[in-house]
């Protein structure tokens, strides 16, 4: 399938994939035909066996947020916000969520709304030095959404999250690298080599043990340890009966680099 709005590139030697938010007169802000190309891209990259992801922005910014073009203001008939936040916001964050693969956002340029928390949707962060990122939601009277309410507090705290979603300022990424908002800041020329390079790191890794990683580290937030020791021993499991744990013993007692399949 040919897209308009994003472009998908998936490298099979390497199988790494790479979704490229593709709107940068708009500064790839989302149309509802975006979300329905990212949608597809997203099932081509599960059903293609890559076993990393990287999503970035074409031009001078990563994510604007919402196209407010797209949206209608007719009085008596505009655009129910909750309804499009359903249909195509919430889905696409849960999904990028629960990827049982790594997923890296190279941040290049401003992420702004929901453009901001898609980025803090992913797995790790990359971000250019000249990159920042704005919770610019209060500026016309909203609230933080695609999960901004839960990623900030839970990885700034609450005084910086509500800072943030309530002054609406820019937050440049070295701060938000020293805040622990994301992983790491790097200078604009290295952003896009730094994220392949991770990105083909990660794709030699035990890939099911990253989901697992993914899936324990998230349900932490809402559960009691108890609650986690159980979700803990049955991963475990899983992954004791896998083909890289094997090769993993393996390899340590051969001392040698293991050769992981991602299964």
């Amino acid at each position: 399938m040919s897209y308009e709005a994003i472009r998908l590139d998936i490298d099979t030697s390497s199988r790494v994939a790479t979704i490229t938010l593709n709107r940068p007169d708009k500064l790839n802000s989302f149309t509802r035909a975006m979300h329905q190309e990212l949608n597809d891209a997203l099932g081509q990259v599960e059903a293609s066996g890559a076993r990393a992801l990287v999503l970035t922005g074409a031009g001078r910014g990563f994510c604007a947020g919402q196209d407010l073009a797209d949206l209608d203001f007719t009085p008596g008939a505009m655009t129910d916000l909750g309804e499009l936040i359903d249909a195509h916001f919430n889905p696409l964050i849960r999904r990028l969520q629960a990827l049982p693969l790594p997923v890296i956002a190279a941040v290049n340029g401003t992420a702004a709304g929901a453009g901001a928390n898609l980025a803090l949707a992913c797995d790790l962060v990359l971000a250019a030095r000249s990159a920042n990122f704005i919770q610019a939601f209060v500026k016309i009277g909203l609230v933080p959404d695609s999960g901004g309410t839960w990623f900030l507090p839970q990885r700034v705290g609450m005084a910086r999250a509500l800072g943030l979603a309530i002054t609406g300022d820019k937050l440049s990424a070295e701060k938000a690298e020293n805040w622990g908002l994301i992983w790491q800041a790097v200078d604009d020329t290295e952003l896009a080599a730094t994220a392949s390079k991770l990105a083909a790191q990660l794709a030699q890794q035990p890939t099911r043990a990253i989901a697992a990683i993914k899936q324990a580290m998230r349900a932490g937030a809402t559960q009691t340890l108890d609650q986690q020791l159980d979700l803990e021993r049955d991963l475990q499991r899983q992954l004791g009966a896998s083909h890289d744990y094997a090769e993993g013993v393996q390899a340590f007692v051969e001392k040698r680099a293991p050769r992981f399949e991602g299964r």
